[in-house]
């Protein structure tokens, strides 16, 4: 089995790392030798979080080089930006079509409300969802990280039972049917029944 490359982004308090962490368990529980790296940097203030998950076979470290990720989980649209330079030349983004205005300090410049079609010209398959919105609707917005996981998991191998298993182990019960229903609803979106804007075929 080739190994998977999946780099998930976001900014501090979005559920980066908690993404990570659900997917590297479902990987090992789909019988996968898994690595995971984290850098979270000034999460507390905002700032940006990103963590590589790996998982295949044989996985000799925890870092994807660059140009070499074939699924980019972004939370929001300037971190699909800061981080398209990992993905391989085709390879996905998976982005919550969602925006947060960074922190500036002394830095006018405006934000890239354009990054969607942008990452679109440069050729990645992109599945871009609103996940917060859904995570809103569904009742708490933090579950918009588990909205994407949902949709990567329709590109991955790996049954939908194992996920659930997952989901079940990990999660505090009063937040379980909420994660439940938001990787549901994240599936939903990916395969087109909630409207989600893929890249043209």
């Amino acid at each position: 089995m080739a190994v998977t490359n999946v780099l998930i982004a976001g900014v501090g308090g979005q559920g980066a790392i908690l993404a990570s962490e659900l997917l590297a368990m479902v990987a090992i529980d789909a019988g996968n030798d898994v690595k995971q790296g984290e850098f979270h940097g000034v999460a507390q203030r905002g700032g940006a979080v990103f963590s590589h998950v790996r998982f295949g076979d044989h996985v000799y470290s925890p870092m994807t080089p660059r140009g070499h990720v074939d699924y980019l989980l972004a939370l929001e649209k300037l971190e699909a930006l800061r981080y398209a330079h990992f993905v391989k030349p085709g390879g996905t983004v998976i982005v919550n079509d969602h925006k947060v205005e960074p922190i500036r300090v002394g830095d006018q410049r405006p934000y890239p409300d354009e990054a969607i079609d942008f990452l679109r010209s440069k050729g990645f398959n992109v599945v871009a969802i609103s996940a917060t919105e859904k995570a809103v609707e569904l009742g708490n917005h933090r579950a918009a990280n588990v909205v994407l996981l949902g949709a990567l998991a329709e590109s991955l191998d790996i049954p939908p039972e194992v996920w659930q298993n997952t989901l079940r182990r990990r999660m505090p019960d009063r937040l379980l049917s909420l994660n439940q229903q938001a990787f549901t609803a994240g599936r939903s979106l990916c395969r087109g029944e909630e409207g989600p804007r893929k890249a043209a075929e």
